[in-house]
């Protein structure tokens, strides 16, 4: 029998550079998302503590600023621990609004940022993450690359949930992996603003004959701090991100958004029963693949940079 909910994307601006203060607003945005009957809040991308849109980070080829050093350290003074206070506040909201969660954060592990989305349950706490596994062109310098070993797909009562952030939509073979786990519900966190992610998100909709619900910020340069140095100039009324937030059915219909005019919370009502009807005549992991000719490998073995290995011989 076809399972029935209600899902949302929250298209709003973080604080940048302000973890907690970013978090009271996840919190509150939580249990706006829950007042409408939603079982799943979806976030964008970087929403705890800000995507730097605009921000060059001093560098230059061969050169870096000591002024874009001072940024990154605000960056990584911003950043979250995970697990840490700030998972526990959002997994608190979650428990307390009971609805599932993924928002997009910026964690930190030693010196090193990693663009992250966070996946919380009603009564579970945090469930785990997905690091992202390439940053896009600039991102490069201040985010580090994930591994295989954070892809996860989560099976709970609304349905297999799993997240793939901005520009890894389009790496066709991570699309693929992730339909080979089953996803249902594929959370798209991202920054990106322009016309064409909404194409983009059907497509990907249709292709896996999955619900895609993808959430961008809507941020103005006020958001930001005074002397952020970002190119878009001063004017606190730039808009720094136009937002653009979808939900899509797995046949490419459009259920919500996109909204490219304000912070919004967009909902929809969705029936499972529509995967398998799609799956009917397009199963890209299934009957409509050919394993004969095209087979894809994955490594989902962690990565460490170090690896201390005792010789029992020393001991």
């Amino acid at each position: 029998m076809a399972t029935c909910e209600r899902v949302a994307v929250v298209q709003a601006g973080s604080v940048p550079f302000d973890a907690e203060g970013s978090t009271d607003k996840a919190c509150r945005l939580i249990s706006e998302a829950a007042g409408r009957g939603a079982a799943l809040a979806v976030f964008p991308e970087a929403f705890i503590s800000g995507y730097p849109k605009g921000l060059d980070f001093g560098a230059r080829v061969g050169m870096r600023s000591p002024e874009g050093r001072e940024d990154f350290r605000r960056y990584w003074a911003s950043g979250v621990d995970v697990p840490g206070p700030i998972t526990a506040a959002i997994a608190a909201a979650a428990t307390e609004n009971n609805i599932y969660v993924m928002i997009g954060v910026i964690e930190r592990e030693g010196g090193t940022l990693y663009c992250t989305a966070l996946f919380f349950s009603p009564d579970g706490g945090l469930l785990g993450k997905h690091r992202k596994l390439m940053p896009t062109a600039m991102e490069r310098l201040v985010w580090g690359f994930g591994d295989g070993s954070t892809m996860p797909v989560f099976d709970t009562p609304l349905g297999k949930i799993g997240a793939v952030i901005c520009w890894e939509n389009y790496m066709p073979l991570l699309r693929f992996a992730m339909y080979s786990k089953g996803i249902q519900l594929y959370c798209a966190p991202t920054a990106d603003d322009r016309d064409s992610w909404l194409p983009t998100m059907q497509h990907v909709a249709i292709e896996g004959r999955c619900f895609v619900l993808s959430s961008c910020q809507y941020v103005k340069r006020g958001a930001y701090p005074q002397d952020y140095d970002a190119v878009q100039g001063n004017d606190p009324e730039i808009v720094m991100m136009r937002g653009g937030s979808c939900i899509v059915s797995p046949f490419g219909q459009v259920l919500a958004g996109p909204n490219y005019e304000q912070e919004c919370i967009l909902t929809a009502d969705i029936d499972l029963g529509e995967i398998i009807r799609g799956k009917y005549d397009l199963d890209v992991v299934g009957h409509y693949a050919r394993p004969d000719v095209f087979r894809l490998y994955v490594n989902e073995a962690p990565a460490p940079p170090v690896v201390m290995k005792i010789n029992k011989s020393d001991r």
